[in-house]
């Protein structure tokens, strides 16, 4: 194993944190204004799991995410990234997350306490001035975060290697500083060298589709878009269900977790390298192929297939990947098992109704009954229908709610309001 020059500890966090007030924590007080890139792995099943620490890097000689918003006010998430003050103590910087490790806890092989898997993970911050712990969260059987990895960070002990870019990005939409923007790079996956022309055209395809859905349509000048464009040996991606192997600029494949449609790749560092230089705080990964597929995980990526439903399944994922928010149709699949019977869930748009006033109840009309049965006849002209709490929702037909009949989170209708809300919270994250 390589020697770290810096040093980096598993354990329980035992000392207690300041709850330091966001104004106390100036930006240029305890940040530099560049990327650091922490790439570690994730070892384990649901019942147990262990971070390893492979680098820390400069991933970008700016710093993408806002100065200001330098606390997520937004409990989310599975797991979180906190970043403490080694002298004082002092909270300086957080973010909620999920992961493919934590999807991968709810299929068959993860609830096995035996079968232990391996995934490549990358986590984003401002780069340090100052002694730094980064602590690595995830939530208790209370729902609460606890520490279960600290990694210390002292930037005078640190010759920390410099990522050179490999693509130019090409600048897609490009409204200014970073800092006040919502920076989303769209990454081309599966293009082969004799797909430029494509590549572009999709590029501006999906800018498009992207742009020309609420509510991104109504803020579309505070976002940036990049557009990075690898050319491979060959088109496609990887589709075992169809017997077709391809080797792709990042390794995607359909068929994660054996779900056909599930299309992910679980090649994070190599998904990252391709990233240094590009100002990003969110990840698009238009793949190259005509079937039916994608995926998103919060704060991690997104993906869509390029195919004619992609107007609608790009800002689907881009639901679970900025804003957090769960599916809210119904799927039994074997593969997949997650029960909400004694917590409300994290996500802002399913409830468990444990603690269904902490959600959107205040949006309910009065006189609502909640339950509340879904009007019958088809979808029309994309609403949602009325604000309630109707069962079917996080994959589960029975437990679990959601907040209208129809949403883009359940069958591509329009972002419904608590769906519409969240997503304006977290861009209003970035922009101020």
């Amino acid at each position: 194993m390589k020697r770290f020059w810096l040093l980096a500890i598993t354990l329980i966090c035992l000392l207690p944190l300041s709850a330091s007030a966001q104004r106390n924590v100036r930006f240029k007080d305890y940040f530099n204004n560049a990327t650091l890139r922490i790439d570690y792995l994730r070892i384990g099943c649901m019942k147990h799991d262990t971070c390893i620490l492979q680098r820390f890097a400069i991933q970008n000689d700016i710093w993408a995410g806002s100065t200001t918003q330098l606390m997520d006010p937004i409990d989310n998430g599975d797991y979180r990234l906190l970043v403490v003050d080694s002298k004082s103590r002092t909270e300086l910087y957080s973010r909620c997350y999920n992961t493919l490790f934590g999807e991968y806890c709810f299929t068959i092989a993860g609830h096995d306490k035996d079968s232990v898997a391996t995934f490549e993970e990358v986590m984003l911050m401002p780069l340090p001035k100052v002694p730094v712990e980064i602590c690595l969260q995830k939530r208790d059987k209370n729902n609460q975060f606890v520490t279960t990895t600290t990694y210390h960070y002292n930037p005078t002990d640190n010759r920390l290697e410099k990522l050179r870019p490999r693509v130019k990005p090409l600048a897609l939409h490009n409204n200014g500083d970073p800092h006040t923007r919502i920076d989303i790079v769209i990454v081309a996956e599966g293009y082969g060298k004799q797909d430029q022309r494509k590549m572009r055209e999709d590029f501006d395809k999906f800018t498009s589709y992207l742009l020309g859905e609420e509510p991104f349509k109504s803020r579309a000048d505070q976002f940036n878009l990049w557009g990075i464009g690898f050319l491979a040996n060959e088109s496609g991606v990887t589709d075992p269900n169809a017997n077709r192997y391809v080797s792709s600029a990042v390794g995607s494949t359909y068929n994660i977790f054996n779900m056909d449609r599930y299309l992910m790749t679980t090649h994070l560092f190599q998904l990252h390298n391709l990233l240094a230089g590009c100002p990003y705080d969110h990840i698009l990964i238009m793949a190259n192929c005509d079937t039916y597929g994608g995926g998103a995980i919060y704060n991690y990526y997104a993906f869509s297939a390029v195919q004619e439903m992609s107007r609608f399944i790009l800002p689907h994922e881009l639901g679970h990947s900025i804003g957090g928010l769960a599916d809210e149709y119904v799927e039994d699949d074997p593969n997949y098992n997650r029960r909400y019977e004694n917590i409300e869930p994290t996500e802002p748009n399913i409830t468990s109704l444990k603690d269904f006033q902490s959600k959107w109840q205040y949006l309910v009309p009065q006189g609502t009954p909640i339950p509340t049965t879904a009007p019958k006849g088809p979808m029309t002209n994309r609403d949602c229908g009325p604000v309630g709490a109707y069962e079917g929702a996080g994959y589960l037909a029975k437990g679990c709610y959601r907040p209208c009949p129809h949403c883009m989170m359940r069958d591509y209708a329009y972002f419904c309001p608590v769906c519409m809300k969240r997503m304006n919270e977290i861009f209003d994250l970035y922009t101020k």
